[in-house]
């Protein structure tokens, strides 16, 4: 799993670190996407906490790197408590740090989610052709994040959906479904005329709108009554 880190502990335990930064977006003059700082805190969250759930990790503790200044702590909290609260957590640490020292002219946040894995996930697809791919919400960027809200998988769905058995879920970032697929499946050399959507396959997905599942046969019916009206197709044409 890619932007995580596993730092053994005990037996089969390991930490489970995962992180994310946000730049240019919230409330000051020269930030690209003006929105609340609830709102940056909480997409940042999310794709940290989906990278730690992904990975198999239950999370312990969020950790926030401020430089949007003192007076937007407490709603940078907040974010995280909406994401935590939508993951049915209420026992997990928050903390972190504001730089104070030298106001910025634009907002930025870091964002770590540090989780306890307890059995070792594994991410090995053993028979390409057997296993059915779906991509469950849409990729959104910058101003799509907020204006389509109501398109981007909830954490929710997603949590559930990395419940189910031998069900694989990979967050989709920045460069997109076709990246992630790569990642996915290196040992293949994959080209764009392989790939069946009806999603764009090449766009940005932001703060991780959505994730693509790789599941059996078995788990069809699971999935679709999980992910509802946020499964999108997707099939690579072996």
């Amino acid at each position: 799993m890619r932007n995580v880190q596993l730092i053994p502990l005990d037996g089969e335990n390991s930490l489970v670190i995962a992180s994310d930064n946000s730049g240019g977006i919230g409330i000051k003059g020269d930030d690209h996407v003006q929105v609340p700082y609830e709102t940056v805190s909480y997409y940042s969250f999310r794709v940290a906490a989906m990278e730690c759930i992904a990975a198999g990790g239950e999370l312990v503790s969020v950790v926030l790197q401020n430089f949007c200044g003192n007076e937007a702590w407490e709603e940078l909290v907040m974010g995280v408590k909406k994401g935590l609260s939508e993951l049915g957590l209420s026992d997990v640490s928050i903390t972190g740090s504001t730089e104070s020292n030298f106001p910025l002219i634009q907002s930025a946040l870091g964002t770590v989610v540090v989780g306890k894995q307890t059995v070792n996930q594994k991410l090995e697809i053993p028979n390409f052709e057997q296993v059915n791919l779906a991509v469950i919400g849409l990729p959104l960027v910058g101003n799509e994040v907020v204006g389509q809200e109501k398109q981007a998988v909830p954490l929710s769905v997603f949590l559930e959906v990395s419940k189910l058995n031998d069900v694989i879920c990979w967050p989709v970032g920045s460069k997109g479904v076709f990246h992630e697929l790569q990642q996915l499946f290196p040992n293949l050399e994959l080209t764009e005329e392989m790939v069946e959507s009806n999603v764009n396959i090449f766009k940005s997905s932001g703060p991780a709108t959505c994730f693509i599942s790789v599941y059996q046969n078995q788990h069809t019916e699971s999935l679709i009554n999980l992910a509802g009206k946020y499964m999108h197709s997707l099939k690579i044409n072996w």
